[in-house]
């Protein structure tokens, strides 16, 4: 009897009793899937890319020697650094994608019930998809390791910085897959959660949430005795820093950059609070595992469960309740009827749209304050943000659009209707464009709304209008066309955002490369004419501001002095620059086109 106690108090410290059997079966499942291959393949080759151009821009082909070898001091630093920030924005997003739905993929299937009767507990199941997810993040930050420990030779950079930008990636990462846990439980589509999840951190990072933090730890520290000795008070501006992961590798690379100057960094505090707050929430989210996985082993129904009946439904339609009429093609219809993001009705959207709109136009008040409104750079900032949210919106919202309905199992059920293939593709991509609406809105809005003031010329609209035009056309085809092909959310959002970073992240990185080797620039500046961000900035640039507002369409200049475009002074008038814009957007409409036709051609294969 007490061997067995003995054997029960200790099993809990055994190996795997924070994972379990989870997380060997997350390896398993992992090691056997080709796509985490081809994301190391990429990333390596990404990482590649960035050396080499860096390399290229700073240290000179031919040329003296001396000055060469003075120049690797600062091209090992410069590597290291956008090494460092490329891995601290990629390993949270990808931490937000894998971990979207793995737990709401056992709540929907069901499974999530069966595995509380067993010996596995709910601390075990967030632990082992944590880990097993985030492991594969590791590896990834394990490949970049020697990489980062080659280039440091080359001097500027010490392994105090490489370590803990290292500590940072992994607890940001940790941080953000808990979020990403923590709305898994509840949403059943990985958009929303993804949407959800990169809301709350740039709230979170962005909105300064941890000065509250700051001033609490600040006020108790500082009255805190410890064997009639006063602890040292924890500066606020260290606690400001430590507690947020973007303050903390910014202010890392800055204490590399100039290592004489002061640090307001703690790498113990900074890991004992994202930790902390990374426990909090993960406890908080084993806490509504147990809850869904108790209702579901007791045959209850959760909020998104297949089955699910609203109570008074079948009461309302028995006593005569007038039933909604399909208008127009189904698919279509009903996609118009449904809420802009799912678990949000429609009168939530409409009052987060309403505080988005409040939120914008407090910002202009600063601006227009300061005098900032005068200058294309304020609206050029403001378009290119709302071009980088409709993007990111279109890429999600798109790839989402045929794998949710596969993952519910009512794509077979879809395709057994007498629509056609055409008439899916189209109500799907509609979908899509009404999702990201919204965003193209707030642009439109902008725009029209400088107009009438008189800090942006009308042109700009038009010229803007032809850019989301070709960029939702584009993301929309390819991101049905991934939808089709791939099976689960995850690998149709990862494969769409994998081609618009290769077209205008990696694109136009390799081109670069290839311009100062070969010394001919031709190509770059004729890729570069195509990019969205780029055609953005020209175009606000060349229309906005009190000074172009009022310009006539002949006097209209966009470009810069410094030949961009080629040509005489690298300068654009209004019908170059729309001829630009025109012949850019053929190109991309045409390629959309092709992917909706092999979206279409791919809806009946791989139903299941």
């Amino acid at each position: 009897m007490l061997a067995a106690l003995r054997r029960g108090r200790w099993s809990r410290f055994e190996k795997g009793w924070l994972t379990g059997p989870i997380f060997d079966k997350e390896l398993r499942v992992s090691s056997r899937r080709r796509r985490n291959f081809a994301l190391r393949f990429f990333y390596i080759l990404l990482l590649t890319a960035f050396i080499g151009v860096v390399w290229l821009a700073v240290v000179p082909i031919s040329g003296n020697a001396a000055f060469a070898q003075s120049s690797m001091a600062v091209a090992g630093r410069q590597i290291v650094t956008t090494i460092v920030l490329f891995q601290f924005i990629a390993a949270q997003l990808l931490a937000i994608i894998m971990l979207s739905t793995a737990i709401s993929d056992e709540v929907y299937h069901r499974t999530l019930g069966l595995l509380m009767t067993t010996p596995i507990n709910g601390l075990q199941i967030v632990m082992g998809k944590l880990l097993g997810k985030l492991l594969q993040l590791v590896l990834l930050l394990g490949v970049s390791l020697p990489v980062l420990a080659i280039v440091r030779v080359l001097g500027g950079v010490s392994w105090d910085y490489v370590l803990s930008s290292l500590c940072v990636t992994l607890t940001a990462a940790i941080f953000a897959g808990s979020l990403s846990l923590l709305f898994s439980v509840k949403n059943r589509f990985a958009y929303g959660v993804i949407i959800r999840t990169l809301f709350t951190l740039a709230c979170l990072y962005l909105i300064q949430l941890p000065s509250l933090l700051g001033l609490a730890a600040s006020f108790f520290l500082g009255n805190f005795r410890i064997a009639g000795r006063v602890l040292q008070t924890v500066p606020l501006a260290s606690i400001l820093v430590s507690a947020n992961p973007l303050s903390s590798i910014l202010e890392l690379t800055r204490q590399m950059s100039s290592p004489g100057a002061t640090s307001l960094f703690s790498l113990p505090l900074h890991c004992v609070m994202m930790l902390g707050v990374s426990a909090l929430v993960l406890s908080w989210v084993v806490a509504r595992v147990r809850k869904v996985a108790l209702r579901q082993a007791t045959g209850q129904l959760t909020g998104w469960e297949p089955g699910r009946r609203k109570r008074g439904t079948n009461a309302s339609a028995a006593s005569g309740g007038s039933l909604r009429r399909v208008q127009g093609p189904p698919v279509i219809w009903r996609e118009l009827r449904a809420p802009l993001i799912q678990g949000v009705d429609n009168r939530n959207s409409r009052i987060g749209l309403a505080a988005t709109i409040l939120a914008l136009l407090l910002t202009y008040l600063p601006s227009y304050a300061g005098g900032y409104l005068d200058e294309n750079f304020t609206h050029i900032s403001y378009a290119l943000l709302f071009v980088f949210l409709g993007t990111v919106f279109n890429v999600v919202f798109s790839a989402t659009r045929i794998t949710t309905e596969k993952e519910s199992q009512t794509w077979p059920l879809l395709l057994l209707t007498t629509l056609s293939d055409r008439d899916i593709v189209l109500g799907k991509a509609i979908s899509a464009f009404r999702r990201c609406l919204p965003i193209w809105g707030l642009l439109g809005g902008h725009v029209v709304f400088f107009v009438l003031v008189g800090y942006i010329h009308p042109v700009a609209f038009f010229h803007l209008l032809i850019v989301a035009a070709w960029l939702t056309c584009f993301i929309t085809g390819a991101g049905l066309y991934f939808s089709a092909r791939f099976g689960h959310t995850t690998a149709a959002v990862v494969a769409n955002f994998a081609l618009v970073l290769g077209l205008w992240a990696v694109g136009p990185i390799i081109l670069g490369l290839l311009s100062i080797a070969s010394k001919n620039e031709d190509l770059f500046v004729k890729y570069m004419v195509a990019h969205p961000l780029l055609q953005t900035q020209l175009v606000m640039a060349g229309a906005a501001g009190s000074q172009n507002a009022h310009l006539t369409f002949s006097t209209l200049e966009y470009g810069s002095e410094h030949k961009i475009f080629g040509g005489s002074g690298g300068i654009f008038d209004f019908g170059e620059m729309t001829a630009a814009l025109l012949i850019t957007a053929g190109i991309y409409i045409l390629a959309g086109l092709l992917f909706f036709w092999r979206a279409k051609c791919r809806l009946r294969r791989k139903i299941v």
